[in-house]
């Protein structure tokens, strides 16, 4: 059995492949940051799963494409879990930059590859290999354009009182602004930027409001900045996407890209498919 997964800091996709690239099931877990969970709460996320407990000693490859796996240290860090929760499984751990490469550019072109999801990244992929520019430093000072870096400027406009009543009085009624109930979510509980991110659907939901798509725009426009032009190559170049965030926001994101003589090219919400197909060639 072949395990592929494909993980952010929200949620995990699995899917489970016999020899012949059938699928045998699909599930999700919660997601499985190394850079913000510990060994024990890895495990826990796994146990919580009756397909992935039930068949861990049937896997034989596992290929895990994760956030938060940017660096060799992390990289070995989930490996040794994985191979010890899967005994017979053969494990390759990998940012999941990869598998955003791996699904949204299938001829394995070269292409500039963004993830903007919960998190935010970008790398080059020269058609074998990702070259980034920037390492992360996680969703405290990084990860412009992202759902936690947006829900971190709709709650700075509320509380600045910078934003107009009438989005302010619906994002009242869509979310427990009480003070307390927000630093405790991002001060004391797990997966603060999880929590952020949970506030970027009000933003997408209300795009047509000027206010919110200038919060949009600017988000964009800074990710544009400080990931894509970092590559001297990006206007020769297409930009492939994957994320909630860029699937959601994909006209916008087209038309920023655009001011910036730049060429968007595939646009995937997640990327767990390309990747059944990817690795299926692969076998071949």
């Amino acid at each position: 059995m072949i395990l592929l997964v494909d993980s952010g800091s929200t949620k995990a996709d699995w899917i489970a492949l016999d020899k012949n690239g059938n699928k045998l099931f699909s599930t999700q877990t919660k997601g499985l940051n190394p850079e913000i969970l510990d060994k024990k709460e890895i495990i826990e996320r796994l146990q919580e799963h009756f397909d992935i407990v039930h068949n861990r000693n049937e896997v034989s490859n596992l290929y895990f494409y994760g956030a938060g796996c940017g660096t060799d240290r992390m990289k070995n860090y989930i490996k040794k879990v994985f191979e010890e929760f899967f005994q017979n499984a053969t494990v390759v751990a990998k940012e999941d930059t990869y598998a955003a490469a791996y699904a949204s550019n299938p001829d394995n072109e070269e292409a500039i590859i963004c993830i903007l999801g919960t998190g935010s990244n970008c790398s080059y992929f020269d058609g074998e290999e990702l070259h980034q520019k920037v390492q992360s430093l996680g969703y405290i000072v990084m990860d412009d354009g992202s759902g936690n870096y947006f829900g971190k400027q709709l709650l700075r406009a509320y509380y600045f009182n910078q934003m107009p009543y009438d989005l302010a009085s619906e994002l009242e009624k869509a979310h427990d602004l009480d003070p307390d109930v927000i630093k405790n979510h991002l001060y004391k509980l797990a997966n603060p930027n999880t929590y952020l991110a949970t506030y970027a659907k009000f933003l997408i939901q209300n795009k047509s409001h000027k206010f919110a798509r200038k919060i949009i725009d600017e988000g964009l426009q800074i990710f544009v900045d400080n990931y894509i032009k970092q590559f001297d190559n990006c206007h020769n170049l297409p930009i492939q996407f994957v994320g909630s965030i860029a699937f959601y926001l994909k006209d916008e994101l087209a038309e920023v890209l655009a001011k910036n003589d730049l060429k968007i090219g595939n646009v995937l919400r997640r990327p767990i498919d390309g990747l059944i197909a990817y690795h299926t060639v692969l076998k071949e």
